[in-house]
């Protein structure tokens, strides 16, 4: 679906060179993608949202066709980054208020951006939101198996194998994209343009670089259990696919220790990418809960 019709456009903000679609008028949303992703996972959500909303679809750092930076001195200052480009986009863009629509990777920067201007957002609605009150649950025994890649994509070897040919790249892939949605072969119409994305130069180490950086603060969430944060106060939305097996829907129990003002509810025969699974059900809740905000 990446034919010429998509408003490809890219901007310079915090220092790099941002990738991103944008249509439509009226109050500013950024959708915010994950991994294995880049824009494109968005694209049965953007022209239904571009009726009454200005859809902004940026690629994170790393990933699509935005600038490939590789990791800071500090790895784990990579989510501070994302968090700067998102507001260095928004001021770019001229927004002084958004909202963010996230998922997956996406979602951690909904939250370090909600956490750190607060007074820039309307709202946050999550797909699946992985948050810090999942804690030791990422290792249970009947959930270690669901998260290898987690380690194997920091491996220094990693993007070199899986992107020795398009075959093992569409393989790798096509692994996650199947396998974490309600249904396989979902992404089926779309494969070709996910591994003509992945294949390009940097954009596999570009998201693997995430699982390095986040390695530390993952391996201290599994060792001392959920941390005491203050709540996200911004009002929060979250659709949570009840298929998703990487993300387990049961993990939303503790959503009310870390946002003040949420709402949540499962998504039916959904798995872990809801907005690309079931694309009318998210339009219409995304759409319903930015209008009721307004």
């Amino acid at each position: 679906m990446n034919e010429p019709g998509w408003n490809h456009r890219h901007l310079d903000a915090n220092g790099i060179n941002i990738h991103y679609v944008r249509h439509g008028s009226g109050a500013p949303l950024v959708l915010l993608h994950g991994w294995p992703e880049f824009w494109l996972v968005w694209c049965k959500n953007i022209p239904a949202l571009s009726g009454d909303f200005d859809v902004i679809a940026p690629d994170l750092r790393g990933f699509g066709d935005t600038d490939k930076t590789g990791l800071p001195d500090s790895p784990g200052k990579l989510l501070g980054d994302y968090v700067e480009d998102l507001r260095g986009l928004a001021d770019a863009l001229g927004f002084e208020r958004f909202g963010i629509v996230s998922h997956d990777v996406g979602a951690y920067v909904a939250q370090g951006f909600a956490r750190k201007y607060p007074e820039r957002l309307s709202g946050l609605f999550f797909f699946n939101c992985p948050y810090p009150g999942i804690g030791r649950r990422w290792v249970e025994p009947d959930h270690v198996n669901e998260i290898w890649y987690q380690t194997f994509n920091q491996q220094p070897w990693a993007a070199s194998l899986v992107g020795e040919n398009r075959k093992t790249c569409e393989t790798y892939i096509r692994h996650f994209l199947d396998h974490w949605a309600h249904e396989t072969g979902l992404f089926d119409e779309d494969m070709q343009a996910w591994v003509e994305n992945f294949m390009k130069p940097g954009n596999l180490q570009g998201g693997f670089d995430w699982y390095i950086a986040t390695n530390e603060s993952r391996i201290e969430l599994i060792r001392n259990g959920p941390p005491e944060m203050p709540k996200i106060e911004t009002p929060t939305r979250v659709l949570w696919g009840r298929s998703d097996s990487v993300l387990k829907v049961e993990w939303a129990d503790r959503l009310g220790d870390y946002f003040a003002n949420y709402d949540f509810s499962p998504a039916e025969e959904a798995g872990h990418f809801v907005h690309y699974e079931r694309p009318e059900l998210a339009n219409q809740e995304i759409a319903g809960f930015f209008r009721a905000l307004r």
